[in-house]
């Protein structure tokens, strides 16, 4: 991994010198501060000239080293990262973490692609995943991570981390085709399988004079391991000789400890992901260029269920009695129609961007820049009677999501007054859509419509100004100092249920806050710098979190319409010693929260999201990466992160008090030795290890190796790679090579064979 420091290069000072009216002769000598370029001069988007921590990794070495079959898949080593991804294809659960962020937290972290939004901000969650299906790990030219909220340039979505995929635009003629395979034996509980899938991809692009195009397109069919299980507490039966008579459950504890019976499996699914994607670029002149992109990602996916039951006849069980009951060890338990139920998925999105950027390098640079991400069509269906396949009809619901999406506006300025000072300057303004509606179809595979179950909308909306001052003292000192101005608004939210006549509207909202940002960095002398970085940052609810609840007597319930934006100061101190081969670095990390936004219980009975008094997380993260190690071409990498976060306040759950944060794990570690053999061959071993979790608020769940249970992990994966000319190459890995089972709720996959061909022209 290439690791992006403020402190490195003087060539690239010096290099600028002139433009920011210094001159190198006046740097007194030692080791002097730079503005990093990246990729033969092609600079990161993300804020490189602030002395804080960015790191990053090129195609070279995604290509080298890591079996990248989805885009998530090239953040696998980052120091402090983990991309919740169940199985290939995973779209709509794979929540990124990080430092103080678990995978339950979706919205603490922003993920771009050349500068368009793909994370999904309408709300906070699992289910509310980044847009990653539309980027193709081919396109990829590198990823970067900035860690922490320490840039004015972005919201406070950005607490945790930044991500920035930078894809690949020709300077020439050039062509890309790929072709994998992967599979993996599953077992567990009584599911018993091989799954697998395959991927194609081709990519096209040329420059003719002040035109640059790309074209890019690719197929995932993706067979994945179930990842839900049908389940019954032991409790939940009554002691009666009713009911079907069945065998073949498994019997089990859930996270809490509490007996249960594990019925069958569920989400079994076959997804179909066809993306595709156009980039155009023109020169309006040799400083002005004008960038469109269209992304498009479709995917179908059915997901059945398998019933572990067996009737007298050794026939799959899939409902019980006339009254519903099955009896297992002469308890009656009811089996529901929702229990194995299967689902069909059919969804389209859409993407445009278009900016006009200025790249003079003089006084004034700037950029217009617009994005629209559309959910064209976004429709599961799933049936309300016993059906035992996706191919049998019967009634059902139709949830529809059309309509919904986000609008992102941006105005960017950077002036050069001299002196060594680049000051950003901005205007921003993000706009989120929730659609979401609920009919009852009389054919759950083929209703077009029907009598409305629910309805749930609402809009959220953020305008910022923002300004950010980076100061090249001398050869040694950088500065930071910046802030940002930000006016929240949510209006348009609303909630319908079956039986009512017309929704029912919630209150709109404005909230205005102000978040400021500073960083220093000294070049220390002896290859040392030394960093500090402070950051505030305002989390504002997302319109799934502000407008949900429950009707009852035509009144919504249960429900928190004063929801407050969570607040949180952030700041690391870092030691960063480089070298010619390599660079080590130590960040000591800290973060307070306020009003952290959590699901927990309202009632005896009903969950809803309300703020948490404080959240506050210390922890120390060390990162290191070397090249040539004892001998040519093996390099090492690697990092380890304890993060110690807990739960200081929370008056409406006093049992939380002093508990863990969920999801956020003791200890996190990652390495990889990757080893260049000669100009053919080259092979590389990684390792990923995560420390004990907990998944409940008050850590009430620990049982860790079960169904809805988190679980601590060590894997291993490896690659090897033979290019065998100058257009082909060949590549063989394989992740969890240890067939480590291991949990984040769902059960992650089991050791997966992958394979791969490629042509590069």
């Amino acid at each position: 991994m290439h690791r992006l420091t403020i402190a490195a290069l003087a060539a690239a000072a010096a290099a600028h010198a002139q433009a920011d009216g210094m001159s190198s002769a006046a740097e007194p000598p030692g080791r002097s501060l730079d503005t990093v370029v990246i990729n033969g001069g092609r600079p990161s988007s993300l804020p490189t000239q602030i002395p804080t921590t960015i790191e990053g990794i090129t195609a070279a070495e995604i290509e080298q080293r890591i079996n990248a079959l989805d885009s998530e898949d090239t953040l696998k080593y980052f120091p402090s990262l983990n991309v919740r991804k169940r199985f290939v294809g995973d779209y709509d659960h794979a929540v990124l973490a990080s430092r103080a962020s678990g995978t339950g937290n979706s919205a603490r972290s922003l993920v771009y692609a050349d500068g368009i939004l793909l994370s999904n901000l309408l709300g906070n969650g699992a289910s509310f995943t980044p847009r990653w299906g539309m980027v193709s790990p081919e396109e990829i030219e590198r990823v970067d991570v900035l860690y922490g909220p320490f840039s004015a340039a972005y919201p406070g979505n950005s607490v945790g981390a930044v991500v920035d995929f930078q894809t690949q635009m020709p300077k020439r003629f050039e062509a890309h085709a790929r072709l994998a395979g992967f599979t993996q034996h599953f077992n567990q509980y009584a599911s018993d399988g091989r799954f697998g899938g395959g991927q194609g991809s081709f990519s096209v692009g040329d420059r003719a004079g002040r035109l640059a195009w790309w074209l890019d397109v690719a197929r995932l069919d993706s067979d994945a391991q179930p990842i839900s299980f049908a389940t019954k507490t032991f409790a939940s039966g009554t002691a009666s000789s009713a009911g079907l008579p069945v065998t073949g459950a498994i019997a089990g504890r859930n996270p809490a400890g509490k007996d249960w019976w594990i019925i069958g499996s569920t989400t079994q699914s076959h997804t179909v992901q066809d993306h595709a994607k156009a980039k155009l670029a023109y020169d309006l002149t040799p400083t002005l260029r004008l960038n469109y992109t269209l992304g498009w990602w479709h995917n179908d996916s059915v997901r059945r269920s398998e019933s572990y039951l067996r009737g007298a006849d050794g026939a799959p069980v899939y409902r019980g009695d006339a009254n519903n009951g099955i009896n297992m060890g002469g308890r009656r338990y009811e089996l529901r129609p929702g229990d194995l139920a299967p689902s069909i998925g059919d969804l389209e999105h859409r993407m445009h961007g278009l900016s006009l950027k200025s790249h003079t390098r003089g006084v004034w640079d700037w950029e217009l820049a617009l994005s629209r991400y559309e959910y064209t069509r976004d429709v599961v269906r799933t049936p309300t009677v016993f059906v035992a396949d996706a191919a049998t009809h019967g009634a059902g619901n139709v949830t529809d999501m059309h309509g919904s999406g986000w609008t992102t506006l941006a105005l960017k300025g950077v002036w050069r007054p001299g002196g060594g000072h680049a000051v950003d300057l901005g205007y921003q303004r993000d706009t989120a859509r929730l659609r979401t509606s609920v009919f009852a179809g009389s054919d759950w595979i083929a209703s077009a419509n029907g009598a409305r179950v629910s309805a749930f909308n609402g809009n959220t909306r953020l305008q910022s100004l923002y300004g950010q001052d980076t100061w090249t003292i001398d050869s040694r000192w950088k500065a930071m100092l910046g802030a940002r101005v930000e006016r929240w608004k949510a209006f348009g939210g609303e909630l319908a249920g079956g039986g009512t006549a017309a929704p029912l509207r919630f209150g709109e909202r404005t909230e205005t806050a102000v978040s400021p940002k500073a960083a220093l960095s000294w070049a220390a002398g002896g290859d040392w710098t030394l960093k500090a970085s402070l950051g505030r940052a305002v989390r504002n609810p997302t319109a799934s979190e502000l407008f949900q609840g429950s009707i009852v007597d035509n009144a919504i319930v249960n429900s928190d319409p004063n929801l407050q934006a969570e607040k949180s100061w952030t700041s690391e101190l870092t030691a960063e010693h480089a070298s010619a081969r390599g660079t080590t670095r130590i960040t000591y990390f800290h973060e307070a929260t306020r009003n952290a936004l959590y699901s927990q219980p309202l009632t005896a009975t009903v969950n809803t999201v309300q703020n948490i008094g404080k959240v506050r997380t210390n922890g120390v993260e060390i990162a290191a990466q070397y090249d040539d190690v004892m001998v040519p071409g093996l390099s090492l990498g690697g990092s380890v992160t304890y993060a110690d976060s807990l739960i200081a306040e929370n008056a409406r759950f006093a049992a939380t008090v002093g508990k863990h944060q969920p999801r956020v794990p003791d200890w996190r570690a990652n390495g990889t030795a990757a080893w260049t053999f000669d100009e053919h061959w080259s092979a590389t071993l990684g390792v990923r290890y995560s420390g004990r979790q907990w998944g409940t608020l008050d850590n009430s769940d620990p049982v860790e190796k079960t169904y809805m249970g988190v679980s601590k992990y060590l894997v291993a994966d490896v690659r090897v790679r033979y290019r065998v000319g100058p257009h082909w190459s060949l590549a063989l890995g394989i992740d969890n090579l240890n067939n480590e089972s291991y949990w984040a709720f769902h059960p992650y996959t089991q050791r997966t064979l992958v394979g791969e061909l490629r042509w590069d022209y």
